[in-house]
Protein backbone atom coordinates (compact mmCIF):
# COMPACT_ATOMS: atom_id res chain seq x y z
CA UNK A 1 0.00 0.00 0.00
CA UNK A 2 0.76 3.37 -0.81
CA UNK A 3 -0.08 6.73 0.01
CA UNK A 4 -0.86 8.54 -3.16
CA UNK A 5 -0.56 12.50 -3.56
CA UNK A 6 -3.69 14.39 -3.51
CA UNK A 7 -4.71 16.69 -7.05
CA UNK A 8 -5.31 20.01 -6.27
CA UNK A 9 -7.69 22.44 -8.13
CA UNK A 10 -6.77 23.73 -10.94
CA UNK A 11 -4.81 21.00 -11.59
CA UNK A 12 -5.77 19.64 -14.98
CA UNK A 13 -6.11 15.68 -14.38
CA UNK A 14 -9.03 16.37 -12.34
CA UNK A 15 -10.93 17.71 -15.45
CA UNK A 16 -9.41 15.07 -17.89
CA UNK A 17 -12.35 12.48 -19.17
CA UNK A 18 -11.99 9.09 -17.66
CA UNK A 19 -11.74 5.41 -18.93
CA UNK A 20 -13.53 2.52 -18.34
CA UNK A 21 -12.16 -0.17 -15.98
CA UNK A 22 -11.77 -3.85 -18.26
CA UNK A 23 -9.35 -5.19 -15.90
CA UNK A 24 -10.29 -7.07 -12.77
CA UNK A 25 -6.77 -7.94 -11.71
CA UNK A 26 -3.81 -7.46 -9.17
CA UNK A 27 -2.93 -4.06 -10.55
CA UNK A 28 -6.67 -2.59 -9.61
CA UNK A 29 -6.22 -4.20 -6.43
CA UNK A 30 -3.20 -2.46 -5.38
CA UNK A 31 -5.22 0.90 -7.06
CA UNK A 32 -8.22 0.50 -4.70
CA UNK A 33 -5.40 -0.20 -1.30
CA UNK A 34 -3.63 2.74 -2.03
CA UNK A 35 -7.19 4.66 -2.36
CA UNK A 36 -8.13 3.61 0.96
CA UNK A 37 -5.17 4.45 2.49
CA UNK A 38 -4.60 7.84 0.94
CA UNK A 39 -8.39 8.66 1.69
CA UNK A 40 -8.28 7.97 5.60
CA UNK A 41 -4.53 9.59 5.73
CA UNK A 42 -6.48 13.24 4.13
CA UNK A 43 -9.59 12.50 6.37
CA UNK A 44 -11.57 12.00 3.65
CA UNK A 45 -14.90 10.13 3.07
CA UNK A 46 -14.51 9.23 -0.53
CA UNK A 47 -11.73 9.36 -3.46
CA UNK A 48 -12.41 9.34 -6.87
CA UNK A 49 -9.30 8.31 -9.07
CA UNK A 50 -8.65 11.49 -10.77
CA UNK A 51 -8.03 12.92 -7.58
CA UNK A 52 -4.75 10.91 -7.44
CA UNK A 53 -4.03 11.46 -10.88
CA UNK A 54 -5.36 8.35 -12.39
CA UNK A 55 -7.90 9.31 -15.24
CA UNK A 56 -10.06 5.48 -14.40
CA UNK A 57 -13.55 5.16 -13.68
CA UNK A 58 -12.54 4.33 -10.17
CA UNK A 59 -13.72 5.39 -6.04
CA UNK A 60 -14.29 4.33 -3.03
CA UNK A 61 -16.59 5.96 -0.25
CA UNK A 62 -16.81 4.80 3.28
CA UNK A 63 -19.31 6.27 5.68
CA UNK A 64 -21.00 4.90 8.79
CA UNK A 65 -19.21 1.70 8.45
CA UNK A 66 -19.68 0.83 5.18
CA UNK A 67 -17.53 0.68 2.27
CA UNK A 68 -17.97 0.99 -1.66
CA UNK A 69 -15.53 0.34 -4.68
CA UNK A 70 -17.28 2.17 -7.13
CA UNK A 71 -16.02 0.73 -10.37
CA UNK A 72 -17.72 2.15 -13.80
CA UNK A 73 -20.53 3.92 -11.83
CA UNK A 74 -23.71 5.19 -13.64
CA UNK A 75 -26.16 7.35 -12.00
CA UNK A 76 -29.44 5.59 -13.01
CA UNK A 77 -32.14 8.04 -11.74
CA UNK A 78 -32.06 11.19 -9.15
CA UNK A 79 -35.01 12.29 -7.02
CA UNK A 80 -35.04 15.25 -5.26
CA UNK A 81 -32.77 18.33 -4.28
CA UNK A 82 -31.49 19.16 -1.14
CA UNK A 83 -28.90 21.69 0.03
CA UNK A 84 -25.82 20.33 1.76
CA UNK A 85 -22.39 21.79 3.17
CA UNK A 86 -19.56 20.04 0.83
CA UNK A 87 -15.75 19.82 1.15
CA UNK A 88 -13.34 18.01 -1.38
CA UNK A 89 -9.77 16.87 -0.80
CA UNK A 90 -9.11 18.34 -3.94
CA UNK A 91 -10.41 21.82 -2.14
CA UNK A 92 -8.46 21.97 1.14
CA UNK A 93 -10.06 23.77 3.41
CA UNK A 94 -12.83 25.25 1.43
CA UNK A 95 -16.75 23.89 2.16
CA UNK A 96 -19.62 24.56 0.14
CA UNK A 97 -23.43 24.63 0.42
CA UNK A 98 -24.09 23.24 -2.81
CA UNK A 99 -27.60 21.13 -4.04
CA UNK A 100 -27.19 17.75 -4.43
CA UNK A 101 -30.18 15.25 -5.09
CA UNK A 102 -31.69 13.45 -1.99
CA UNK A 103 -32.12 10.17 -3.58
CA UNK A 104 -29.84 8.78 -6.43
CA UNK A 105 -30.03 4.89 -7.74
CA UNK A 106 -26.90 3.91 -8.81
CA UNK A 107 -25.07 0.97 -10.67
CA UNK A 108 -21.75 -0.37 -10.62
CA UNK A 109 -18.43 -2.92 -10.74
CA UNK A 110 -17.08 -4.19 -7.77
CA UNK A 111 -13.28 -4.50 -7.64
CA UNK A 112 -13.93 -8.54 -8.66
CA UNK A 113 -15.92 -6.98 -11.62
CA UNK A 114 -19.30 -7.90 -10.06
CA UNK A 115 -22.31 -5.83 -10.95
CA UNK A 116 -24.05 -3.99 -7.78
CA UNK A 117 -27.11 -1.87 -7.89
CA UNK A 118 -28.40 0.30 -5.08
CA UNK A 119 -30.87 3.19 -3.88
CA UNK A 120 -29.18 5.90 -1.91
CA UNK A 121 -30.46 8.52 -0.05
CA UNK A 122 -29.77 11.38 2.24
CA UNK A 123 -26.05 11.95 2.90
CA UNK A 124 -24.60 9.04 1.61
CA UNK A 125 -26.62 10.16 -2.18
CA UNK A 126 -24.88 13.18 -1.55
CA UNK A 127 -21.71 11.41 -1.29
CA UNK A 128 -22.05 8.97 -4.26
CA UNK A 129 -23.13 11.77 -6.32
CA UNK A 130 -20.07 13.78 -5.75
CA UNK A 131 -17.57 10.97 -6.54
CA UNK A 132 -19.22 10.02 -9.64
CA UNK A 133 -19.12 13.81 -11.09
CA UNK A 134 -15.50 13.85 -10.29
CA UNK A 135 -15.08 10.97 -12.71
CA UNK A 136 -17.21 13.35 -15.48
CA UNK A 137 -14.69 16.38 -14.96
CA UNK A 138 -17.09 18.24 -12.64
CA UNK A 139 -15.52 19.74 -9.54
CA UNK A 140 -17.07 20.97 -6.39
CA UNK A 141 -16.25 24.50 -7.81
CA UNK A 142 -18.70 23.86 -10.94
CA UNK A 143 -21.77 23.85 -8.78
CA UNK A 144 -21.74 26.92 -6.95
CA UNK A 145 -23.06 30.14 -8.48
CA UNK A 146 -20.64 32.31 -11.11
CA UNK A 147 -20.12 34.68 -8.35
CA UNK A 148 -19.08 32.64 -5.78
CA UNK A 149 -16.87 30.79 -8.19
CA UNK A 150 -15.00 33.87 -8.96
CA UNK A 151 -14.39 34.67 -5.31
CA UNK A 152 -13.21 30.69 -4.47
CA UNK A 153 -10.66 30.99 -7.63
CA UNK A 154 -9.01 34.07 -6.06
CA UNK A 155 -9.12 32.54 -2.69
CA UNK A 156 -7.63 29.16 -4.46
CA UNK A 157 -5.03 31.40 -5.70
CA UNK A 158 -4.14 33.37 -2.83
CA UNK A 159 -3.46 29.95 -0.67
CA UNK A 160 -1.54 28.34 -3.61
CA UNK A 161 1.41 31.75 -3.09
CA UNK A 162 1.40 31.24 0.68
CA UNK A 163 2.77 27.87 0.37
Amino acid sequence: MAVRNICVYPDPVLREPTEEITSFDDELAVLVEDMWETMHVYDGIGLAGPQIGVSKRIAVIEYNGEKFVLINPVIEDKEGSKTVEEGCLSFPGIYEKVDSPDKIKVRWQNEKGGHEEREIDGFLACVFSHEIDHLNGRLLIDRVSPLKRQFLKKKIAKQAKEQ
